[in-house]
Protein backbone atom coordinates (compact mmCIF):
# COMPACT_ATOMS: atom_id res chain seq x y z
CA UNK A 1 0.00 0.00 0.00
CA UNK A 2 0.94 3.52 -0.75
CA UNK A 3 1.10 6.51 1.97
CA UNK A 4 -2.24 7.53 0.65
CA UNK A 5 -3.73 3.72 0.95
CA UNK A 6 -3.95 2.74 -2.56
CA UNK A 7 -2.61 -0.20 -3.68
CA UNK A 8 0.29 1.33 -6.24
CA UNK A 9 0.13 -1.78 -8.65
CA UNK A 10 -3.76 -1.03 -9.51
CA UNK A 11 -4.26 0.18 -12.60
CA UNK A 12 -7.58 1.67 -11.99
CA UNK A 13 -5.79 3.76 -9.79
CA UNK A 14 -4.89 7.19 -11.38
CA UNK A 15 -1.33 7.60 -9.60
CA UNK A 16 -0.90 3.88 -10.64
CA UNK A 17 1.78 2.20 -12.77
CA UNK A 18 0.56 4.16 -15.73
CA UNK A 19 0.74 7.32 -14.66
CA UNK A 20 4.72 7.02 -13.73
CA UNK A 21 7.52 6.97 -15.91
CA UNK A 22 9.13 3.75 -16.40
CA UNK A 23 12.54 3.01 -14.69
CA UNK A 24 13.62 1.17 -17.54
CA UNK A 25 12.70 4.21 -19.70
CA UNK A 26 13.02 7.07 -17.99
CA UNK A 27 16.29 9.19 -19.51
CA UNK A 28 15.95 7.97 -23.00
CA UNK A 29 16.76 11.14 -24.36
CA UNK A 30 20.53 10.11 -23.29
CA UNK A 31 22.96 12.41 -21.96
CA UNK A 32 23.34 13.85 -18.35
CA UNK A 33 20.49 10.99 -17.16
CA UNK A 34 22.67 7.90 -18.48
CA UNK A 35 25.66 9.10 -16.64
CA UNK A 36 24.95 7.18 -13.00
CA UNK A 37 23.12 3.94 -14.84
CA UNK A 38 26.62 2.34 -15.01
CA UNK A 39 26.09 0.86 -18.31
CA UNK A 40 28.96 1.10 -20.75
CA UNK A 41 27.48 4.35 -23.75
CA UNK A 42 27.79 1.47 -26.63
CA UNK A 43 24.75 0.08 -24.54
CA UNK A 44 22.95 2.90 -24.44
CA UNK A 45 23.27 3.99 -27.66
CA UNK A 46 21.78 0.03 -28.72
CA UNK A 47 18.88 0.65 -27.21
CA UNK A 48 15.40 1.18 -28.58
CA UNK A 49 11.99 2.94 -28.31
CA UNK A 50 9.39 1.20 -28.37
CA UNK A 51 6.23 2.65 -29.80
CA UNK A 52 2.65 1.31 -29.96
CA UNK A 53 1.42 2.26 -33.88
CA UNK A 54 -2.24 2.27 -35.39
CA UNK A 55 -2.73 1.83 -38.65
CA UNK A 56 -5.93 1.29 -40.92
CA UNK A 57 -5.46 -2.25 -41.65
CA UNK A 58 -5.46 -1.71 -45.70
CA UNK A 59 -2.60 0.95 -45.01
CA UNK A 60 -0.59 -1.51 -43.12
CA UNK A 61 -1.23 -4.26 -46.09
CA UNK A 62 0.47 -2.00 -48.74
CA UNK A 63 3.57 -1.34 -45.80
CA UNK A 64 3.84 -4.77 -45.48
CA UNK A 65 3.64 -5.33 -49.41
CA UNK A 66 6.00 -2.62 -49.94
CA UNK A 67 8.44 -3.93 -47.05
CA UNK A 68 8.17 -7.71 -48.49
CA UNK A 69 9.12 -5.88 -52.15
CA UNK A 70 12.26 -4.13 -50.69
CA UNK A 71 13.60 -7.35 -48.15
CA UNK A 72 12.61 -5.75 -45.39
CA UNK A 73 10.18 -6.34 -41.90
CA UNK A 74 7.52 -3.63 -41.76
CA UNK A 75 8.95 -2.19 -38.36
CA UNK A 76 11.83 -1.93 -40.62
CA UNK A 77 10.32 -0.07 -43.95
CA UNK A 78 8.32 2.18 -41.16
CA UNK A 79 11.68 3.05 -39.65
CA UNK A 80 12.85 3.66 -43.04
CA UNK A 81 10.40 5.89 -44.31
CA UNK A 82 10.56 8.40 -41.43
CA UNK A 83 14.28 8.44 -41.39
CA UNK A 84 13.87 9.83 -45.14
CA UNK A 85 11.50 11.94 -44.55
CA UNK A 86 13.54 13.46 -41.40
CA UNK A 87 16.16 13.57 -43.82
CA UNK A 88 14.91 15.13 -46.34
CA UNK A 89 13.25 17.99 -43.91
CA UNK A 90 16.14 18.70 -41.86
CA UNK A 91 14.82 17.21 -39.03
CA UNK A 92 17.39 13.77 -39.10
CA UNK A 93 19.50 14.75 -35.63
CA UNK A 94 23.52 14.29 -36.26
CA UNK A 95 23.35 11.80 -33.46
CA UNK A 96 20.63 9.32 -34.79
CA UNK A 97 22.64 5.96 -35.04
CA UNK A 98 22.81 4.69 -38.26
CA UNK A 99 19.99 1.79 -39.26
CA UNK A 100 21.35 -1.71 -38.70
CA UNK A 101 22.49 -3.61 -42.16
CA UNK A 102 20.24 -6.24 -43.08
CA UNK A 103 21.10 -10.27 -43.19
CA UNK A 104 23.20 -11.75 -40.82
CA UNK A 105 26.03 -10.03 -39.15
CA UNK A 106 29.52 -10.77 -40.73
CA UNK A 107 31.69 -12.36 -38.98
CA UNK A 108 35.08 -10.21 -37.79
CA UNK A 109 38.09 -11.03 -39.84
CA UNK A 110 40.90 -13.42 -37.90
CA UNK A 111 43.90 -11.84 -37.62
Amino acid sequence: MSPTGKDPADPADPAGPADRPDPATAGDAGGAGDAGRGRPAKARRAERKQVLLRLDPQVYDALARWAGDELRSANAQIEFLLRRALSESGRLPDEAAPIARRGRPRKSPES
